[in-house]
């Protein structure tokens, strides 16, 4: 676990673990380092694995409200660059997806391949209206309040239905850790994507190898709205995982990882 002292102040935390193709995981809007800890034992043997946290996540800096999702891109370069990275694969789950593209369209050079996950080119109206709703929640700073308001949106049903142990356990852990500096974090990070949007003609200019993966019961990115990426992006594959739903990456652990190893080898030097 290491700290960088980014260049325009503030700090992130990162950490890598393993040997080999350099893979850097971008987080989603209620994660940190601590969501990926399933993943360093399935990882680490095959590639030099990067997780951090954005600033306003974790343990990293808190940033003032305000700034946009632009405002992680550089500090991504900025990573790269102390770890003397020059090349990399870049998977963006949800918020990370958003991240990733941005990234994309300003350091393409940087690529290896991308991986977006339950990630969109654009804010519709109806995430508009569950970003409010996840805002409205947090400002609640009740762990137990925000579980039940807006953690529904995440799984799907078949979820809900197979892992209430889990969820129950999350819920709990939910109640006793959560406090007000991370539900203020969470609301600044979700009204960076405010002005999000990516233009199909800027979409268009990504040549990097690119791997799309959708969730059948996926509300809040749905793979309608995802397959405007796969529409204008031209090295684009798009892959649709069934029974799961926002939260494909934890409901389909050993699947996600077999698509992710697969499409990273694929195009491995």
């Amino acid at each position: 676990m290491s700290v960088m002292n980014l260049k325009n102040g503030g700090s992130i935390h990162y950490q890598v673990h393993g040997k080999g193709e350099p893979l850097i995981f971008l987080n989603g809007l209620m994660m940190n380092t601590v969501s990926w800890m399933d993943f360093i034992p399935q990882l680490a043997d095959k590639f030099q694995l990067i997780l951090f946290d954005f600033r306003d996540q974790g343990i990293s800096s808190k940033l003032p409200e305000g700034y946009g999702v632009d405002i992680h891109v550089d500090d991504v370069r900025e990573l790269l660059n102390e770890l003397k990275i020059d090349k990399v694969h870049m998977l963006g789950t949800s918020y990370g997806g958003y991240v990733a593209l941005k990234f994309a369209l300003k350091y393409q050079e940087r690529l290896k391949t991308l991986i977006l996950t339950n990630t969109l080119s654009r804010i519709p109206c109806h995430l508009k209206a569950i970003a409010e709703g996840w805002e409205a929640a947090a400002q609640l700073c009740d762990g137990d309040r925000f579980f039940q308001l807006a953690i529904p949106w995440v799984y799907s049903r078949h979820f809900y239905q197979n892992s209430s142990e889990w969820l129950a356990g999350r819920r709990e852990l939910f109640k006793k850790t959560l406090n007000k500096e991370w539900f203020d974090s969470v609301v600044r990070l979700s009204r960076s994507l405010k002005d999000y949007q990516i233009l199909p003609e800027e979409l268009q200019t990504i040549t990097a190898p690119t791997l799309l993966i959708g969730s059948d019961e996926d509300a809040v990115t749905p793979v309608e709205v995802m397959s405007e990426i796969h529409d204008n992006i031209k090295n684009c594959e798009f892959v649709i995982v069934y029974k799961t739903g926002h939260g494909a990456f934890m409901e389909k652990l050993h699947e996600f990882v077999t698509l992710v190893c697969g499409f990273v080898f694929k195009h491995s030097r």
